[in-house]
């Protein structure tokens, strides 16, 4: 769609309101920076100050580049940019408007992460839905909380003016970061990482590259920030490299979003070769790299980060959520100052630090050798599980890939369909709409957690889950974007 065609100020359509126009030299007046991401902020901040009221019709893409002296698409870039935010509305031949509120469209809309695990009863035998660790494979919290306790760590809860990082955990977790880090910061969690690190470094207008199909988070930050995201395609050994440099050269993509090992919700890790592939595209471009290591400490797959060829450009994220204990919000960042330091600093604005108790913690359990063993076996526990449900599902003929972390990514004939179906058997999964980065994928998916798997027939199980992957709807199908 080009907004220009759909804005030809020309007479309103019927039914339409006829709003005023907005004045061309307001709507143009200081915009120094000409480019489509310069044009995207400064109308979003127009329209976030309440310069430009919602409903009012915009001048044409031609007038307004008229105006800035600038090509028409210049503009329609930017206009793409911020219709995809809901920020302005086409309206066919009536024109382009300037839309609700940003609050109010949040909302109403809930995200892709509240689509992925709605408010629901626990009516299921069994929920498959969630993502999450069993928490019986979990180490033993309290035995770290006694050791701490038993020395003196009055001087950590006194300090505001302390190291942000223990020396002691910095230095525990360069001993195994895939790539010389810089500089390290503690964060309340992968997720809170990622938000700071794509607040500071992504704007208004940008194209972020993101896997295909997509941890539903991510989709939801970007969207915040009226970024765009570039969906590019997986296999097995993860992103594809052709649709990273489509995503490089063809949309401008300044950032890299990738999860390096156990991707979500696939199961895909990088290889060396792949590695090799995709820093060799990112070199010339100069692109910032975030990995999120969610899985680390229960992923069997060796560890590639694109930090060990491109350490100047990557952020690498090792979350201990999944391994040790979401309720610990610990993940730590590592990469070269210059990145790292504008975020911490920033930080230090707000939150401050994360608690230096629970960083202690988290230090003692890295050292205690009763709580290295329980993230060993629960390694080894959830291969088994995912393994298991594969074989299950083999004897049913449907062959998914070797994959790791804790989720499985089975194809379905309709999503819909598949969830229903499993819904009567008693079994909740998660839908994969949410992790779809593309408008109109090529095939239907569900996600599936084998965390719960402990006392589940897997027999049993894989044939609901056979029988679901070919249910069709007995309705006309209208995909949810």
């Amino acid at each position: 769609m080009t907004i220009d065609r759909a804005s030809t100020g020309g007479t309103p359509s019927e039914g339409v309101p006829s709003d005023p126009l907005m004045s061309l030299s307001e709507l143009t007046a200081d915009l120094d920076d000409r480019t489509p991401a310069g044009i995207a902020a400064a109308i979003a901040h127009r329209i976030r100050s309440g310069a430009l009221a919602p409903g009012s019709r915009l001048p044409t893409v031609r007038e307004v580049a008229k105006q800035l002296r600038v090509s028409p698409a210049t503009v329609n870039q930017a206009w793409r940019a911020l219709a995809s935010t809901g920020a302005i509305i086409a309206r066919g031949r009536a024109g382009t408007f300037v839309g609700e509120p940003a609050a109010t469209l949040s909302g109403r809309s809930g995200g892709r992460y509240q689509r992925l695990h709605p408010p629901s009863g626990s009516a299921f035998r069994v929920d498959l839905s969630r993502g999450t660790p069993d928490p019986a494979l979990l180490p033993d919290l309290t035995a770290a909380l006694r050791e701490i306790t038993a020395h003196d760590a009055g001087d950590l809860a006194a300090d505001y003016l302390g190291e942000a990082v223990l020396p002691e955990l910095a230095a525990r977790v360069r001993a195994d970061w895939p790539f010389r880090a810089e500089r390290l910061a503690v964060f309340d969690g992968a997720l809170d990482a990622i938000d700071r690190l794509l607040s500071a470094y992504v704007r208004f207008g940008d194209a972020v590259a993101v896997e295909d199909p997509c941890f539903p988070p991510f989709l939801d930050l970007l969207a915040r920030l009226g970024a765009r995201p570039v969906p590019v395609r997986l296999d097995p050994m993860g992103p594809v490299p052709g649709e990273l440099a489509r995503a490089v050269a063809d949309f401008g993509a300044g950032v890299v979003l990738l999860q390096p090992r156990a991707q979500n919700p696939t199961g895909a890790s990088l290889t060396a070769a792949r590695v090799r592939e995709l820093a060799e595209i990112l070199r010339a471009a100069g692109t910032l790299v975030l990995e999120d290591d969610h899985s680390a400490g229960i992923a069997t797959a060796t560890l590639r980060s694109l930090g060990a060829r491109l350490p100047r450009r990557t952020v690498h994220v090792r979350s201990y959520s999944k391994s040790h204990g979401a309720d610990l919000r610990l993940a730590v960042a590592g990469g070269p100052a210059d990145l790292l330091d504008p975020v911490i600093e920033r930080r230090m604005l707000g939150a401050g630090w994360t608690s230096r108790l629970l960083q202690r913690v988290l230090l003692t359990m890295l050292d205690d050798p009763a709580a290295v063993a329980a993230v060993r076996a629960a390694r080894a526990e959830y291969r088994r599980r995912a393994t298991e449900l594969r074989r299950a599902l083999a004897g049913h003929g449907i062959t998914l890939p070797r994959g790791d972390g804790i989720n499985l990514w089975l194809p379905v004939a309709d999503e819909n369909a598949a969830m229903i179906s499993l819904a009567a058997a008693g079994i909740k999964v998660a839908p994969g709409g949410p992790f779809e980065v593309r408008d109109h994928p090529g095939a239907d998916h569900v996600r599936l957690t084998v965390s719960p798997l402990s006392e589940i027939d897997s027999g049993w199980l894989a044939t609901e889950l056979a029988a679901a992957s070919t249910a069709t709807p007995t309705y006309r199908r209208v995909r949810r974007t």
